[in-house]
């Protein structure tokens, strides 16, 4: 057994991202552009990134290079590169773009992501293995969290950088939850304040790692840090349950399993960890998808555990469908029998229909509403640099944005702790054909006939 010394103190980096509101905004145009761009070569890969992204962000190219290469690709796990060097679209960057969830997509870094890893420099990365790094932080951390809230008490963020993120024997995974949380106990009773510090180094540089780690859990949703007490969500019940029973099982990917003194060693784990890292949680991806309700998780009122899930796209029309009742009403309460919920009725490509409802002649002319709902921790703002967002519309919707032009709207719905914003976008048709906005065809249909058919195979069941 071994005693826990906490005093024994190590910091184990991660990537250093952007601030907290920052990566939730990145996520979206990272995703738009490696849709767009992918399938392609590695150098395409690098130059076309590159291109679109200065276009959305004033950067130099080393601040370029480090969106492609550290945040999207090493953080985020966005894409990867086959033995071709074909570049294509990760497992969890499709996910994303389908179901518009973006802590769902944090919940599943929070479950693949390891000490060590393959997001450090050869360097770092052996002194880890060297130095018996093996550790699954989220899981620890909610793992502690759980005990604590059990108890009756909550972990500061001092607590977590000081005993669990820059602990030696935690990273070593030599000590267990309850002994943390003990240790803790202990502290406080006898009045002791812990905080990281580097000698020589301010404090926002002790405390980056940690940061970094924590912010990943708060855009995941699982956790709410305020005046720097952690708070788990208890709306996010099955996902945090799901990692933290990864604790008790061994790291997902084993570094003891290369060497790390011979180049081509070196090279195939960096090829077979980015292609483990692409992949998504095939076990915990149907318990990460984030309720309405879970994102409204508020640390003040008490919240009821296990509330069911209402599907994304419900929730946003039942939404905006109950907004443009009130939104009529208040211009004539009995027209309010011409807001319709459609969104159930196939091909119609708009979800909701309803009025103009001003005090103009058209009053009463029919308007088409197609809503997309997204879900995110922190409040978009049209302010921020380089500001941009996409939605993925089907052929009949499109159809519907050209056919009623002026009297078709897309309401973008972000459903946020803070609150709703809903972004209103009219005549869409009109917005592309003027090039205030860009609408990419994504698929392709292929019909064929016989005389295309060069062979064919048929095999017998036996």
């Amino acid at each position: 057994m071994t005693i826990y010394n906490e005093k024994l103190q190590y910091r184990c980096t991660i990537i250093r991202g952007k601030s907290k509101n920052d990566l939730d905004s990145l996520l979206s145009k990272y995703a738009t552009i490696i849709q767009e761009i992918c399938p392609c070569s590695k150098e395409d890969f690098k130059k076309q990134f590159n291109e679109k992204l200065s276009k959305i962000l004033n950067s130099s190219k080393k601040t370029l290079d480090n969106h492609r290469t550290e945040i999207a690709g090493k953080l985020f796990g966005m894409f990867y590169t086959d033995v071709n060097e074909t570049v294509y679209p990760s497992e969890r960057t499709l996910r994303f773009l389908n179901s518009q969830d973006q802590p769902e997509f944090f919940k599943d870094i929070c479950s693949r992501f390891q000490f060590p890893n393959g997001m450090d420099s050869t360097a770092t990365l052996v002194k880890r293995v060297n130095d018996n790094i093996s550790f699954k932080p989220f899981a620890f951390i909610l793992e502690v969290l759980s005990i604590a809230d059990k108890k009756g008490f909550n972990i500061s963020k001092n607590e977590v950088a000081y005993f669990i993120l820059n602990s030696l024997q935690v990273l070593q995974s030599k000590i267990q939850p309850d002994d943390v949380v003990n240790k803790i106990i202990v502290y406080r009773n006898n009045d002791i304040k812990v905080k990281v510090q580097t000698q020589g180094k301010e404090t926002s540089y002790s405390m980056q790692h940690i940061t970094e780690q924590l912010n990943l859990l708060e855009l995941a949703n699982l956790i709410r840090i305020e005046k720097g007490i952690l708070f788990l969500n208890p709306l996010e019940k099955k996902a945090i349950t799901y990692i933290r029973s990864l604790l008790n099982k061994k790291l997902a990917f084993d570094f003891l399993n290369y060497d790390l003194k011979d180049i081509e060693g070196r090279k195939k784990l960096f090829f077979d960890w980015q292609l483990y890292f692409a992949q998504i949680d095939k076990q915990g991806v149907n318990l990460f998808d984030t309720s309405v309700e879970a994102i409204q998780f508020n640390i003040k009122r008490k919240s009821k555990e296990g509330i069911d899930k209402i599907q994304l796209g419900d929730d946003g029309e039942l939404f905006v469908y109950n907004y443009e009742k009130d939104r009529v009403s208040k211009y004539d309460s009995r027209l309010v029998n011409k807001v319709l919920m459609l969104g159930k009725t196939r091909g119609l490509g708009y979800d909701i229909q309803s009025i103009v409802a001003d005090n103009s002649e058209n009053s009463e002319f029919v308007q088409y509403i197609e809503v997309k709902s997204t879900i995110r921790i922190s409040v978009p703002t049209q302010t921020e640099d380089g500001w941009i967002d996409s939605v993925n519309l089907t052929r009949n919707e499109w159809i519907a944005a050209i056919q009623h032009k002026q009297a078709f709207s897309i309401y973008r719905v972000y459903f946020t702790p803070e609150k709703v914003i809903i972004y209103i976008i009219k005549n869409p048709f009109e917005k592309k054909t003027n090039g205030s906005l860009k609408c990419t065809p994504m698929n392709y249909r292929l019909d064929f006939s016989p005389n295309s058919i060069d062979s064919k195979i048929e095999a017998i069941q036996t």
